[in-house]
């Protein structure tokens, strides 16, 4: 199993089955309009930019889960990106990242690359998983690990798909 073996609905709730993204390294992100970490979304969409052309794509996951911090619906989710960071990498409908009603996709991601002291609980908002070209997981980035310090990493996995 790999991280290309699930489905997502999108924003304009219309099916996405991710193996469209086969062959890409992905920055798996659950997301939301109202944290702290919220201005994040400027450094995803700028790792978007300087990487799509080598195979990178930012997926957002919007999750209501942390503090309602996202409360809108999915038209004002895109809404709110698109205006305030001009985010145009994929993102879709609200998710659960955490209990029994999480997506399979994170019930995946968190099995494979599991939190501090080994928990999979995903702990807020803005956690980052980075997957490489053959759907693997390769890390987890904690929420407080900006966008902006993952660009090494990122060029490891484009470089050696690992």
């Amino acid at each position: 199993m790999n991280a290309y073996d699930f489905n997502a609905t999108a924003l304009d709730g219309q099916p996405v089955d991710l193996q469209r993204y086969r062959g890409k390294a992905l920055l798996i992100v659950n997301t939301a309009s109202a944290c702290g970490f919220t201005p994040q979304y400027q450094g995803l969409e700028a790792l978007q930019r300087r990487y799509a052309d080598q195979g990178l794509v930012v997926l957002g996951f919007p999750c209501n889960q942390f503090g309602h911090q996202e409360p809108g619906d999915e038209a004002a989710i895109g809404a709110f990106c698109e205006k305030n960071y001009g985010v145009t990498f994929p993102m879709f409908a609200k998710v659960d990242v955490n209990g029994d009603d999480a997506h399979p996709l994170f019930r995946f991601l968190k099995g494979e690359a599991p939190g501090v002291l080994g928990t999979e609980a995903v702990k807020w908002n803005f956690t980052k998983f980075l997957v490489n070209r053959e759907g693997a997981v390769v890390t987890r980035y904690a929420p407080t690990t900006k966008p902006e310090d993952l660009g090494s990493d990122i060029e490891k996995v484009l470089a050696n798909g690992v």
